[in-house]
């Protein structure tokens, strides 16, 4: 199988990304979010993912390994194969699906074209376990006093960038200062996310 695809970006069609490497052109089957990410002419990397079949081989590209290893987990869903997973990731960002899961947000996911709630229900079920859902659980205290809503939102942040292949430290790093309260817990994904990969 292919790790990853790098070269040059030769063509961009809908949902369809070519990569020059040494004079042979990949195509590869990319969703919104990585087509967004990419430019004719310029050098680029995609994670890939192959499916191969008896009357196909069709080659899936990502830009970042946290959407592929969100393509992956989808197609282990029973229903779910690589139309509907590319679908659910045009709409939605690895950090956006990781939260989805997390908090039950099944409508987020039937924004997908060809995702009905059902199915979404079913991503829901089969994923939370495999997507920190110990963590994303909110911790009610013996005396009925819920944690402060700031404090679930951090939880459920750190939680995500966990899935997304982040360490603890890295995460505390990334969060030190960031004004929690007047966040949504996908901006403070977002903003450890920026804070990380351009170092603050």
């Amino acid at each position: 199988m292919f790790y990853y695809l790098n070269g040059t970006i030769t063509v961009l069609d809908e949902n369809l990304a070519v990569v020059d490497c040494n004079g042979v052109g990949y195509g590869c089957r990319v969703t919104n979010y990585t087509m967004s990410q990419l430019h004719v002419g310029e050098t680029k990397r995609l994670y890939t993912h192959c499916d191969i079949r008896e009357d196909a081989f069709d080659i899936f590209g990502f830009a970042t390994r946290d959407e592929q290893r969100c393509f992956e987990l989808l197609l282990r869903v029973t229903g779910v194969g690589p139309k509907a997973a590319l679908a659910i990731l045009s709409v939605l960002t690895p950090e956006q699906f990781t939260l989805a899961v997390m908090t039950g947000d099944d409508k987020s996911i039937t924004m997908a074209q060809g995702v009905g709630k059902k199915l979404a229900q079913r991503i829901v079920l089969e994923l939370k376990d495999k997507l920190g859902s110990g963590i994303s659980e909110v911790d009610f205290s013996a005396s009925g006093s819920p944690v402060p809503m700031q404090n679930n939102k951090v939880s459920l942040a750190t939680a995500a960038l966990a899935e997304l292949g982040y360490g603890q430290m890295e995460i505390s790093a990334a969060l030190k200062g960031v004004d929690v309260e007047n966040m949504t817990t996908e901006e403070i994904v977002r903003r450890a996310l920026r804070a990380m990969v351009m170092g603050g």
